[in-house]
């Protein structure tokens, strides 16, 4: 009995040793995200709002490249950029217009991509006080309220954060603000150049309307 209770003590003991902080978990996602760094990214945004519904967009990222396509109901809109040329496609026209991209769009569009999406995924725990909600034997679920120090107003109040336990990708995150919820998931990695590349072919019918200058 005695060696049971001690075999049993030093099991968890071990199990002690493994556990994790909410910083050090976060830690370890920021660089499992940082190892993929030049493998391109998939991620889905998905914003709610009252009254309207959910707009969901899937982006693909791959160097200063992205392709975005949202739908919201029947409609559904695809987005080519590459950094000097912008391509739209709308399906309720069937239409694809391509357009030079401006210098305020450029700037605008690397926030739009996902590069302000990502940084809430690094340094999450700044600005706020990070506590492990829940867990399960997949995933932690991390709880980040708005620290007292932090005066920020364009913060929001509190962000959950999903993390996939034994690679250390985030699952998700999400928060709301002024009645808006957004939440990203779905992160994925491998994108190739023709994912983010515009291709004729593949809308054979669509009107193509060239407002290049």
């Amino acid at each position: 009995m005695k060696r049971l209770i001690g075999l049993l003590a030093s099991l968890i003991v071990a199990v002690a040793a493994f556990a994790q902080t909410p910083e050090e978990i976060i830690s370890r996602m920021e660089a499992a995200m940082d190892a993929h760094e030049n493998d391109g990214l998939v991620m889905t945004m998905d914003i709610k709002m009252p009254i309207i519904g959910t707009l969901s967009t899937t982006t693909r990222m791959l160097g200063d490249k992205f392709r975005a396509e949202g739908s919201m109901k029947d409609k559904k809109v695809i987005y080519w950029n590459d950094g000097t040329t912008k391509w739209t496609y709308d399906s309720e026209k069937n239409e694809v217009t391509v357009e030079n991209v401006t210098a305020e769009e450029k700037e605008k569009d690397k926030q739009s991509s996902g590069a302000d999406d990502l940084a809430m995924f690094s340094g999450i725990t700044a600005g706020y006080d990070v506590s492990i909600k829940s867990e399960t034997s997949s995933v932690w679920n991390l709880l980040c309220r708005k620290s007292k120090t932090n005066t920020d107003k364009d913060d929001p109040r509190t962000m959950n954060l999903v993390v996939a336990k034994g690679t250390y990708y985030p699952v998700s995150i999400s928060a709301k603000m002024k009645g808006v919820t957004i939440t990203l998931r779905d992160l994925s990695y491998g994108v190739s150049e023709k994912d983010v590349t515009f291709n004729k072919a593949d809308y054979p019918t669509a009107k193509i309307i060239d407002k290049r200058q």
